[in-house]
């Protein structure tokens, strides 16, 4: 799994879209941020593009190229913020403007994800289309999109004691959101393209169908896997079970990696976002029920008494285990509002309130725990509710379990921010039959919907050719081809930033137009 760091969360809920009434004297008219929403993405399009993906971050002249760590010239990458991510955007461009180099910018970045999906049906952290890297790992299509012809199938028992081993050349994962995301685009270009795609079209029914193979019986997934499974991981292996304590635990890393399901980094609720999309827009049953089987695991999952909430991720047997190192067994702060948010969601989507007493519940119980500064702790301990840190061990080297932040190691947010307020409203919405906007996903800069005020903002910021290029702090530097530390003449250029300034002035102009 992938670093990650707590973030500020602005969570605003509203009955219906609704912008300052006290617009500006200079408020932006829509003609003027369609035409910054085209120039937007032509620019990203006609010069981060490679075979039509991306990575996260440019140096200004497109010299420089960084992801986790320093890609090749022909490798994309897949998590977000990279291909998938930016090919929405692109797409959600499309959607409000009508400019079909929209269009065509987000079916390229689509096509560049269906040559790097991988046999075993979902994608790596990134995807390459160099020969020789090619040759190292299974995809399915050449780089031209044809289907290459596998003799090998999946032999294999499907679950976690045959994917745990983690074939490399065929690893696909569903941490932070890599193989959702990817599919997430694909479902989407499908839809826009009514299917008259043959090659978007068929890799996103094998996406789709081994989200829906890997599922386990309970409900629940694992992080990854290394094969198609011609069937589900058998209930027999699997049994369904209700989560409960285990008698003990250990203090220090057991380095055995037993975690068969996952709800770290949002793994779960990505999972039931992609699967109500694909309900959504292709209206097939199937996708439904599995997205309620995945709602089911939730309740299954939610602990018993005294500390009902959720684990970072269970065992076979439903109780909380240790990920990695720094991720022990516990009770976790940022996946129960997660687990919250999935819940609510599907709540909403289907009409369904049979999941909102699992979130009132989690919700009481997380506010008996809460630390200063409305605040909760990623990790407490089983049974005392202590909040859990890890330090450096000797010579800072590995890592040591502690109850004090006084020493907290830098790579990871041992604390996030409580959401339980806005919990509690979205819930109250739904339980009385009223609708609810639910907010964008971590790490938005602006609010949603974008306000008149944001709106300048993006505008002002954005240089004549398109780009939104950093110039100051931190975010400016990146590193060269040699890994080291350097500040780009013109600035840096993020696909991040792309990301959320064409999200947002796209939403933004989808509500000027009104229902469509």
């Amino acid at each position: 799994m992938s670093h990650s760091s707590s973030v500020v969360h602005h969570w605003i809920f509203i009955l219906a879209y609704s912008f300052v009434v006290s617009a500006p004297a200079n408020a932006a008219t829509p003609s003027e941020v369609s035409a910054a929403i085209i120039k937007a993405v032509t620019f990203y399009h006609s010069k981060a593009a490679t075979h039509g993906g991306y990575v996260y971050r440019y140096s200004a002249d497109f010299t420089l190229r960084e992801a986790e760590g320093i890609p090749g010239a022909d490798t994309i990458w897949i998590q977000p913020p990279g291909t998938p991510a930016v090919g929405m955007a692109m797409l959600d461009a499309y959607e409000t403007t009508k400019d079909e180099t929209c269009l065509k910018a987000a079916v390229e970045a689509a096509r560049c994800l269906s040559r790097t999906q991988l046999a075993s049906g979902g994608w790596d952290y990134s995807g390459h289309f160099d020969i020789k890297a090619r040759t190292l790992k299974l995809y399915r299509r050449d780089v031209n999109g044809k289907l290459i012809p596998r003799t090998q199938t999946a032999t294999r028992e499907a679950g976690w004691q045959s994917w745990r081993r983690q074939e490399k050349t065929n690893y696909s994962t569903y941490d932070d959101d890599v193989s959702q995301a990817a599919t997430r685009l694909l479902v989407r270009i499908d839809h826009a393209l009514k299917s008259n795609d043959t090659e978007i079209k068929e890799a996103t029914d094998f996406a789709l169908h081994t989200i829906l193979m890997t599922q386990y019986p309970v409900g629940g997934w694992s992080a990854n896997f290394d094969d198609a499974p011609s069937s589900s991981p058998p209930e027999n292996k699997y049994p369904i079970k209700s989560g409960n304590y285990p008698a003990d635990w250990p203090r220090k890393w057991p380095k055995d990696f037993t975690g068969c399901y996952v709800l770290n980094d949002n793994t779960h609720a990505t999972l039931m976002s992609t699967l109500l999309l694909a309900w959504q827009l292709r209206g097939n049953p199937k996708y439904l029920d599995a997205a309620k089987r995945a709602g089911d695991f939730l309740v299954t999952a939610q602990m018993p008494d005294p500390q009902p909430a959720w684990a970072q991720q269970y065992n076979a047997e439903m109780q909380p285990v240790w990920s990695r190192a720094f991720e022990p067994t516990s009770i976790c702060g940022r996946e129960s509002q997660s687990a919250m948010w999935a819940l609510l969601k599907l709540a909403a989507a289907i009409g369904d309130k049979k999941y909102l007493p699992s979130v009132a519940k989690a919700i009481t119980y997380l506010r008996t725990v809460q630390l200063p500064g409305n605040k909760l702790a990623r990790f407490y301990e089983l049974n005392t509710n202590k909040p859990l840190y890890f330090q450096r061990g000797p010579n800072g080297k590995g890592f040591e379990l502690t109850y004090s932040d006084q020493k907290a190691s830098s790579n990871y947010g041992w604390v996030w921010d409580s959401e339980l307020s806005a919990l509690e409203i979205a819930s109250s919405q739904i339980a009385r039959g009223l609708p609810v906007v639910f907010p964008h996903t971590e790490k938005e800069r602006w609010a949603y919907p974008p306000t008149e005020r944001d709106i300048q903002t993006i505008l002002t910021e954005q240089k004549p050719d398109g780009s939104w290029p950093i110039t100051d702090g931190e975010r400016a530097v990146m590193r060269d081809t040699n890994g080291k530390k350097t500040k780009p003449k013109g600035g840096v250029i993020d696909s991040l930033d792309f990301v959320q300034n064409v999200k947002a002035l796209s939403a933004w102009l989808k509500a000027q137009k009104g229902p469509q």
